[in-house]
């Protein structure tokens, strides 16, 4: 029996050791961003891009490589009076050569491959932006589905309560049968609700943890945050003029802007011309000096630009120059459009939200619960009690699904300013 006691001890205590280990804690906004920015392989792809534009500045300021040459001449390919000495004549010449660019074309090409970067890393920003975004939705989903989940289970238990005091009245002869079986068969919508949202909360679950390619037990996944709104909101001309600087696709645009004009730059001083130096070194006597074996010579190539001068790409990089600027007029008119809608959309959830809040949810818990105890008493008919408890439901359900809509207009909005502006 000692021994039995001891196992028994043992597996309890090895019981609250394991049972940890598979807990999770449910995550916070701010964890669950954090956890998606460093493993979402979307975002994580987006990042790389950054990586090769940046090796892409290395590769733009390299210099041209220098050029090696050796020729060799005057080797004996046939006899010369019955003597043969194919090395004896032989001299060579080796030889290095430049290309020398002009007009800083190697700064201007410094210059472009680094504003492609702050161009690739405001459109990442955009894209976290858009994906955050889908995240924020999620994540919203499942705090709204989490809300209906205890509605419809508060909504089953009260149903029961009810149920356990008509029982006992049909026993006392206070409700008829048919009244009770109208009761009883109610509660079938009640389980539905209940089950419905059970399946609601497993599929938000599911697209967070796909967002996040978490592969965690849908069971020991779970994310928490406060489902109330705020009744105060900010002009708009807040929220406008804090989108103009911070949205990153309108950086982009500005950035881009500045970078067709230094591709504009770059083409100009790719239509100058390039001279190639040459030097070399040659051991051999020459007509003039017999005696001079060894003797230096240098070159100078200049090609002649009369067809191409680069012209096509002036043109094509002048013309895009007006597109940048039409592009960034058009991300700027995007923004504030964006703003106003989000702002329109948050201003009338909350028209909605305020008097569900402060008059109509609890007006409808009331005129319930007046009904109820009027109906134990024979006061109201089963229809009245009926009818009540569906206007208590659905709108309780209504405030919970504008709670949801409050918190997606307001990612909405986040999204249109270009960073968190609301909690």
């Amino acid at each position: 029996m000692r021994v039995k006691a001891d196992l028994c001890s043992s597996a309890l205590i090895l019981g609250f050791l394991v049972i940890p280990a598979f807990a999770q804690t449910a995550l916070t906004w701010a964890e669950l961003k954090g956890k998606f920015e460093a493993k979402n392989p979307t975002l994580k792809a987006a990042k790389d891009n950054i990586d090769e534009s940046r090796a892409e500045e290395v590769t733009a300021y390299l210099r041209p490589n220098p050029d090696f040459t050796m020729t060799v001449d005057g080797t004996q390919i046939a006899p010369h009076q019955g003597v043969w000495q194919p090395f004896g004549g032989t001299f060579y010449s080796p030889g290095v050569s430049y290309l020398h660019e002009r007009q800083h074309k190697r700064e201007l090409r410094l210059q472009s491959a680094k504003q492609t970067t702050d161009v690739t890393i405001s459109q990442y920003a955009d894209q976290e932006r858009n994906l955050i975004f889908t995240l924020r939705n999620a994540f919203v989903g499942t705090l709204q589905a989490k809300a209906v989940l205890v509605n419809a289970k508060e909504n089953l238990d009260y149903w029961d309560h009810e149920l356990l005091v008509n029982r006992d009245r049909f026993k006392a002869g206070d409700i008829a049968e048919v009244d009770l079986d109208r009761l009883e068969l109610q509660r079938v919508e009640f389980e539905s609700d209940y089950q419905t949202a059970l399946v609601n909360l497993r599929t938000s679950k599911i697209q967070l943890l796909q967002l996040l390619n978490d592969r965690t037990p849908i069971e020991n996944f779970d994310v928490t945050g406060p489902f109330e709104f705020t009744a105060e909101l900010k002009p708009l001309e807040i929220f406008r003029e804090t989108a103009l600087e911070t949205r990153p696709d309108l950086k982009a645009a500005v950035q881009s802007m500045d970078l067709a004009k230094t591709n504009y730059r770059l083409a100009v001083a790719n239509g100058s011309t390039d001279p190639t130096f040459g030097v070399w070194w040659t051991h051999n006597g020459s007509f003039n000096n017999p005696n001079a074996f060894n003797t230096l010579g240098v070159s100078l190539s200049i090609p002649l630009r009369i067809f191409d001068r680069n012209q096509g790409e002036k043109s094509r990089t002048r013309t895009d120059i007006g597109r940048s600027q039409e592009l960034r007029d058009a991300a700027a008119a995007q923004v504030l459009s964006d703003v106003d809608s989000a702002y329109a959309t948050l201003q009338s959830t909350l028209n909605l939200l305020n008097p569900y809040r402060e008059k109509y949810l609890p007006l409808a818990l009331a005129v319930r619960d007046k009904v109820a105890f009027s109906f134990q008493r024979g006061g109201a008919s089963l229809l009245d009690l009926l009818d009540a408890e569906k206007s208590y439901r659905d709108t309780h359900l209504a405030y919970i699904n504008l709670v949801g809509s409050y918190f997606t207009a307001a990612a909405q909005m986040d999204m249109a300013v270009g960073r968190e502006v609301l909690e």
